[in-house]
């Protein structure tokens, strides 16, 4: 699934390449809903957290979640496409530009007025995406979880904060030596600020694009279960967690499970 990373890049490339130039053709073939007026222009491209919105002129916002299997490709008029035309879920063409996005379990058309009602949008945490990210809210809105909610499941709950997803959640506990399956009500505070803190500047420090880098060149714990830690040495492992069995990967000598669980 993107993380909030990916769909920002996605926003800033679809954002230059359509805001401001209007309507040559809009398709969402599996949607009823009216499309923007004709002679729309595309007002602005915007990530909210692994959310990406398409606002028109007319008051029409085209809503897409990626989710594990979609995408967005952009591409000049008449160029071959990468993906089959079966797979496209919406097209939005300006003069020059031809952004197609294929196989998005979620695409959504509304209205804006209904962005701030909508079940998933208006429930998303601060966007740690951006350098103006509350983290008083998001601290609050964690400290409202059930105290026996596992660290690993609450950054990955995007009520908290959003943007952060598998990658980050495993590469942001290693930074931090939390262990993943503490529980949130064993964490202080600091502890707490301190993980949203570092889950922010991963995030923000591969927004322009290339291989994420999160330790030393690359990443420290993520998919690399069964070999060196990169600071200690010790075995990388990895588990399911939560309900949505996310697999998670730590350091179980530099991210040591915490008294309280051990007793459980």
């Amino acid at each position: 699934m993107p993380e909030g990373d990916t769909i920002f890049r996605t926003a800033t490339t679809l954002r230059r390449a359509l805001a401001g130039r209007a309507l040559v053709r809009f398709e969402t073939p599996r949607l009823r809903a009216r499309p923007p007026a004709a002679g729309s222009t595309v007002r602005s491209v915007e990530a909210r957290g692994k959310h990406l919105l398409v606002a028109f002129d007319d008051g029409r916002v085209l809503h897409t979640h990626m989710q594990m299997s979609g995408a967005w490709y952009l591409y000049r008029p008449g160029e071959p496409w990468r993906k089959p035309r079966a797979a496209v879920r919406a097209l939005i063409e300006v003069p020059g530009a031809v952004a197609v996005c294929f196989s998005a379990p979620v695409v959504e058309l509304l209205y804006e007025r209904e962005l701030r009602a909508h079940p998933r949008l208006s429930a998303l945490g601060p966007d740690l995406c951006s350098p103006n990210a509350d983290l008083d809210e998001a601290l609050a809105r964690l400290a409202r979880l059930d105290p026996d909610t596992p660290i690993g499941v609450a950054l990955l709950d995007q009520r908290v904060a959003c943007g952060v997803g598998n990658v980050y959640k495993s590469e942001t506990l290693f930074a931090r030596r939390v262990d993943p399956f503490a529980r949130v009500g064993d964490l202080d505070g600091r502890a707490r600020r301190a993980l949203l803190e570092k889950a922010s500047e991963l995030l923000r420090r591969n927004l322009e694009g290339g291989p994420r880098v999160t330790y030393q060149g690359g990443l420290a714990v993520y998919e690399r279960a069964g070999r060196p830690c990169p600071r200690c040495g010790a075995p990388i492992r990895s588990r399911r967690q939560g309900e949505a069995a996310r697999t998670t990967y730590w350091c179980p000598s530099c991210q040591p499970a915490l008294r309280s669980e051990v007793s459980t």
